[in-house]
């Protein structure tokens, strides 16, 4: 198996080069169009935020493709083809969403939405089927002690990239042309696609297709094996305070772009630059982190996350007085906080979602929190539209009222996963499922 030779740094780089790829995919998506169809086309954000929650709202998709993934070879490979699968109906649904704008663009309301949502089911089907595939694989290519390394790597890179193409396709495009949009369309479909077959070619061992004779395909044990994984007390506290924590985090997924172009009159190069911004942010927390905390168990993490919850509740409330007071000035230092306090809580959250996963089950665990994460984001993506246009355009509390509260609202409910995630015991978890001495070779492999 992949997870019995030696954790080689090479092989990790090139599985993470496949994060490159993704986050192109992701900008283009959530925040290139997101600003066009709001600021430019002056849509309304609700169906556009239901739009991009769409593919987290089909996360059993993901279960079934895992569940698959484990059980079932596709053309010989447990991973590898599932992967190819996943992503290359990806890239499919990219020129249909360039196609859809056109629609719009030409009065045909009816059709361009039409087009956007078949354009987002693909994707998110491709998305749901390829995601916590590329994850397995990229747990199984280094030994238990420095699965969490690989991981944290991965996730590392994804952040670095949605900062770098944020500021990229800031630059490329500051105000929308349809030629521009066509030409980052299909650079991302070229580039995206070879990163996503350079990442993963040849990574996956023959020996490895073979399902192991204790897995059975059959889809209702996978679904009593989650009944009996959440009849732990500890477990569905941690599952709502992860849920929780990211619906919160991502309820300015949607919003925060078309936040600075209506209510501080920025333009969009400078608005697709928010997401590099606190990107950053992110991504030199991660770093200080590894070198910093590399040492302390992962199950001793809980205070970390709670400290990055709250700061990134602190960076929520300052974009609600940028937005209430309308002071540009504040911008700068709310993303910054924000992406510091979501640097600190990342790594945290990682470590304890690795302790929250035994050995025996690791799989399994991984994929609940995997549906957690990308199904609360989707919602919390989706409410955040919702409750925009609830306040302005419903209430007419104004935009700087709307997008404030709304803010503010995110920072509360951080604040709220915070206190769940006290009364869940991480340490009696590890020991309870003999995670412990795997936790200190963790920590001592980081070494």
């Amino acid at each position: 198996m992949l997870n019995s030779t030696p954790f080689r740094l090479g092989q990790t780089i090139r599985l993470t080069t496949f994060q490159i790829g993704s986050a192109m995919a992701e900008i283009l998506t959530a925040s290139v169009w997101n600003r066009v169809m709001i600021v430019d086309l002056k849509m309304d954000a609700t169906p556009v935020a239901l739009l991009l929650a769409l593919q987290y709202l089909l996360m059993p998709i993901s279960l079934w493709a895992g569940h698959r993934s484990d059980t079932v070879p596709l053309w010989g490979r447990r991973r590898t083809s599932y992967i190819w699968l996943g992503r290359g109906l990806m890239v499919l649904a990219l020129p249909l969403l360039g196609i859809s704008v056109r629609r719009f663009e030409a009065g045909d309301t009816s059709g361009g939405w039409l087009l956007a949502m078949i354009s987002f089911l693909i994707f998110g089907v491709g998305k749901l089927i390829s995601g916590g595939v590329y994850l397995a694989l990229v747990r199984e290519s280094a030994p238990p002690a420095r699965q969490g390394i690989a991981i944290g790597i991965a996730e590392t890179v994804l952040i670095a990239c949605f900062a770098i193409f944020g500021f990229t396709f800031g630059r490329w495009m500051p105000h929308y042309e349809e030629l521009i949009f066509w030409e980052m369309i299909l650079l991302v479909a070229v580039m995206a696609g070879f990163f996503w077959w350079f990442a993963v070619v040849r990574q996956e061992r023959m020996d490895a297709a073979a399902p192991s004779p204790a897995h059975k395909d059959n889809v209702w044990e996978t679904v009593a094996k989650f009944r009996q994984i959440l009849q732990d007390r500890r477990i569905a506290l941690f599952f709502t305070f992860l849920a929780l924590a990211t619906l919160f985090a991502w309820m300015q997924d949607a919003i925060l772009e078309p936040f600075g172009g209506e209510v501080l009159g920025l333009d969009a190069r400078q608005t697709t630059r928010f997401t590099g911004y606190w990107g950053t942010g992110t991504i030199l927390m991660l770093l200080l982190g590894f070198v910093i905390w590399r040492r302390q168990k992962p199950e001793d993490q809980a205070g970390k996350a709670s400290v990055g919850l709250v700061v990134m509740a602190v960076g929520l409330f300052l974009f609600g007085l940028t937005g209430l007071w309308e002071m540009e000035r504040l911008l700068m230092p709310a993303l910054l906080v924000f992406g510091l306090g979501f640097g600190v809580y990342t790594f945290g959250g990682l470590s304890l979602m690795a302790v929250m996963s035994p050995d025996k089950d690791a799989a399994a665990y991984l994929a609940l929190w995997t549906v957690c994460v990308l199904l609360s984001k989707g919602v919390g993506t989706a409410v955040g539209g919702i409750l925009r246009d609830l306040f302005i355009l419903r209430l007419h509390l104004g935009e700087a009222v709307g997008y404030g509260t709304i803010f503010i609202l995110s920072g509360v409910g951080l604040l709220l996963s915070v206190w769940i995630l006290r009364y869940v015991d991480v340490p009696g978890f590890a020991r309870d499922s003999g995670r412990v001495s795997l936790a200190d070779g963790f920590a001592a492999g980081a070494d």
